[in-house]
């Protein structure tokens, strides 16, 4: 994974393709172009005679310049990036600060793309990606591109709860709103604390839990475990907005009922259209 710093201050990670995905991608990609290429010679062959030999020399060379190079490009333009290659194994080419690519990029590739894949059968291509912790080629260092893996998991859903210890004190502690970017980097947390080693683990469990304990009332039974808090508070958090906005529902939904019994928004009811309620015969009293 390669973090890129945008210009917002924005962290992207992105995961570069590896060496196998490009390689079998580029393979499609090549396959494609030379059964457009047997195509255009086919098409040529089927009508010698229709012109002469030096045009039909002309024109198939800019037919070849066309497949070779512009329908790269142009496909690379279009689609930000990506190729039939690319599309079948989830890649995409992206700039080197993981933006879109344009059209200089493509060209530059589809140009030394023709020498280091076709006029040297690969070769150049292949060395220069294998030593290559991005998996570049050289149109890649050229153009200042790389290709990414465009096609991720999704991630797994966060799983809490609450430990059967801490259900007493989850169900009667007042749990105050949590700033959004404390809940947030509670949430990343349990979800890639497994990741990190045991004592750096701990230290961020520890340092979370001390910012929402001002946020909690009364706290977790001492000796309680940093994570084990964090785990029970977002839990319990979910839980009760859950069950709060199940009851918005039901409340609007009886609402609605009750609004629907008495005609309102209907043809009849305290709306309807009755002569004796016009204007013109609105009494007073009575």
């Amino acid at each position: 994974m390669s973090a890129i710093i945008t210009g917002e201050a924005v962290v992207l990670e992105l995961r570069p393709a590896s060496f196998a995905a490009r390689s079998l991608g580029a393979a499609i990609d090549v396959l494609v172009t030379i059964v457009l290429v047997i195509g255009a010679v086919w098409a040529f062959a089927t009508i010698p005679f229709m012109i002469d030999a030096a045009a039909a020399k002309a024109i198939f060379l800019v037919l070849l310049v066309g497949i070779l190079v512009g329908v790269p490009v142009a496909v690379e333009t279009m689609t930000r990036g990506r190729s039939l290659g690319k599309l079948a194994l989830g890649l995409r080419i992206v700039r080197d600060d993981g933006g879109s690519i344009r059209f200089r990029h493509a060209l530059i590739r589809g140009l030394l793309g023709v020498f280091e894949i076709y006029m040297t059968l690969g070769s150049v291509a292949f060395l220069v990606s294998l030593f290559n912790e991005k998996s570049k080629r050289l149109g890649d260092m050229v153009a200042g591109t790389y290709a990414i893996r465009d096609r991720a998991p999704q991630p797994k859903p966060l799983q809490v709860f609450v430990v059967p210890a801490l259900q007493p004190w989850a169900k009667l502690a007042d749990i105050g709103r949590l700033p959004d970017s404390l809940a947030r980097r509670i949430s990343i947390f349990l979800r890639q604390g497994t990741q990190m080693s045991p004592e750096s683990r701990f230290a961020m469990a520890a340092s979370l839990a001390e910012e929402a304990s001002p946020h909690v009332a009364p706290l977790p039974p001492a000796g309680t475990p940093p994570e084990v808090f964090l785990s029970a508070l977002i839990s319990e958090r979910r839980d009760r907005e859950f069950a709060r906005l199940s009851a918005a529902a039901v409340q609007a939904d009886k609402v609605r009922l009750r609004l629907a019994a008495h005609g309102v928004g209907g043809h009849s009811g305290a709306f309807s259209a009755d002569p004796s309620s016009t204007p013109g015969n609105t009494r007073l009293g009575g």
